[in-house]
């Protein structure tokens, strides 16, 4: 059985004020975002359960607060076959896959599924709601966003960025005081659970395969992506060098009037924002754009301490500009929120020691295209590389990057299938096989780069995988990363 999109468990549940009262829903997952919407329903009166494949300090720790509150807490992943007797509603945690035994016995009882964006959106006020300005993309969503918040803050709005990182946005929407507007984060994950979100402006930043695994094919990746144009008001950005994001705008059902924005890094033409010489200008929301541009900022603004700015970080700020123009934002500001802007320190950060070889810290490159726009950055680079490829395809990757590479350090899980792509593409380039997964694995990854390294080459951990296998999150994997090389470089190395 499928269940109609459409179908309401119960009419009027479009905002924090309908009658959830009595409510029976399941709320899958005990994460940061299930304890958020569990501890929202709760509050409106709804009968909630909650169960958790995993069983943790942290979970049993929230379990305890939500059974105070009056919530049915089921532990354990015995409970994870069916909804209980009388669902209504299931609200799902982003990681939980639509063919997950559980989903699939929800829907064949007829039960909708939301995810945790859509049960944000309906939790906001009947009125005066805040704005949401809503981001996508197959890499650079964190680094928008939070470009985005800036501007936002710099134009004097009550503005901040939740999603897919960071904050949750059901917090953002339940905030006590209200925001002005929302940067709001989605990944793949969250898109496909949600039905209802119409924002202001929208944006998918770039798409390329990633999380097949969970989607189980790129078109339905795809597909995912592009539910974030649908019931879009005023602008839908793109990426005019990738063709698929103007054909994900192209089949969105938008709100009448809403007008096609794209972002390049060459001469912007009409409806364009993007770069003449060294100014992002914006041709779109501008009075006589068919001559005329608004200057945005240079690129020393966006440069900061950095000796260079690497293009899909311009690429960014240009998506990130032309949602705050959308939203009605001047020039200024957008420029001064740009200046303000430090990226994600896990994102082709430059690691501070001494010697002729530089270090970088790209941990946030969870997949092939994200690696490929670090490894364009450099000329000569040993790469660190491997953990969890999520289903993706490396030979594309390593053929393109392959004359970059002065050797290349493998780790993690699915290290062989990156192995077997640079025997293919890349076979004089000296590969090195760290098999460890323990703690000091990391100390074994730098020490073999180094050795590879030669004085004005780039070390580059860009992963193109995600890290599970072997930390926690990819940030954990950056800081390890961090830690070795202060070590090799103080213990004598280079």
């Amino acid at each position: 059985m499928t269940v109609d999109p459409s179908y309401e468990p119960r009419p009027g549940l479009t905002h924090r004020d309908g009658d959830w009262s009595g409510l029976p829903v399941l709320v899958v997952g005990l994460g940061v975002s299930g304890f958020a919407a569990a501890d929202a329903l709760a509050e409106r009166g709804a009968e909630v359960t909650v169960v958790s494949r995993d069983v943790t300090d942290v979970i049993t720790e929230r379990a305890q607060i939500l059974q105070i509150l009056g919530v049915d807490v089921r532990l354990g992943p015995e409970h994870l076959h069916h909804p209980p007797e009388g669902t209504q509603l299931v609200v799902t945690s982003p990681g939980v896959p639509p063919h997950d035994p559980l989903m699939l016995a929800a829907g064949q009882a007829g039960v909708p599924v939301w995810g945790e964006v859509e049960l944000a959106w309906r939790m906001r006020p009947r009125q005066g709601a805040a704005s949401w300005l809503t981001v996508t993309g197959t890499n650079g969503k964190t680094t928008t966003v939070g470009m985005l918040a800036s501007i936002l803050q710099s134009a004097g709005l009550r503005a901040t960025s939740a999603g897919n990182v960071g904050t949750p946005i059901l917090e953002a929407v339940l905030h006590p005081e209200p925001y002005d507007v929302i940067a709001v984060e989605l990944s793949s994950f969250q898109l496909h659970w949600q039905r209802s979100v119409s924002a202001v402006a929208s944006a998918v930043l770039n798409v390329a395969p990633d999380h097949l695994d969970w989607h189980g094919s790129y078109a339905e990746y795809l597909r995912a992506k592009g539910r974030i144009y649908d019931r879009t008001h005023l602008a839908c950005v793109y990426n005019v060098a990738d063709l698929q994001t103007e054909q994900l705008v192209m089949d969105a059902e938008v709100v009448e009037g809403c007008r096609a924005i794209g972002f390049t890094l060459g001469v912007p033409g009409p409806s364009m924002v993007g770069v003449v010489d060294d100014v992002l200008a914006d041709r779109a929301f501008v009075e006589q754009r068919q001559r005329a541009a608004a200057e945005l900022c240079t690129l020393a603004d966006l440069r900061g301490d950095a000796e260079s700015v690497p293009p899909h970080y311009v690429a960014n700020a240009l998506a990130a500009a032309a949602l705050a123009r959308a939203y009605g934002v001047g020039p200024l500001s957008v420029r001064d929120g740009l200046r303000a802007f430090r990226p994600d320190r896990h994102r082709i950060a430059v690691i501070d020691v001494p010697g002729p070889v530089r270090w970088v810290n790209d941990s946030k490159a969870t997949n092939t295209h994200a690696a490929a726009a670090a490894l364009r950055s450099y000329e000569r680079v040993v790469w660190i590389a491997g953990g969890l490829l999520k289903g993706a395809d490396v030979d594309s990757l390593v053929e393109e990057i392959a004359s970059r590479l002065h050797g290349v350090v493998l780790m993690g899980r699915d290290r062989g299938q990156i192995a077997a792509a640079l025997a293919r593409h890349a076979p004089d380039v000296p590969v090195i096989d760290v098999a460890e997964t323990d703690t000091g694995a990391m100390d074994l990854v730098v020490g073999h780069a180094a050795r590879l390294a030669q004085p004005g080459d780039v070390v580059l951990l860009a992963p193109a995988a995600a890290s599970m296998d072997m930390f926690e999150h990819y940030g954990a994997r950056g800081d390890a990363f961090e830690e070795a090389v202060r070590r090799h470089v103080t213990g004598g190395g280079q």
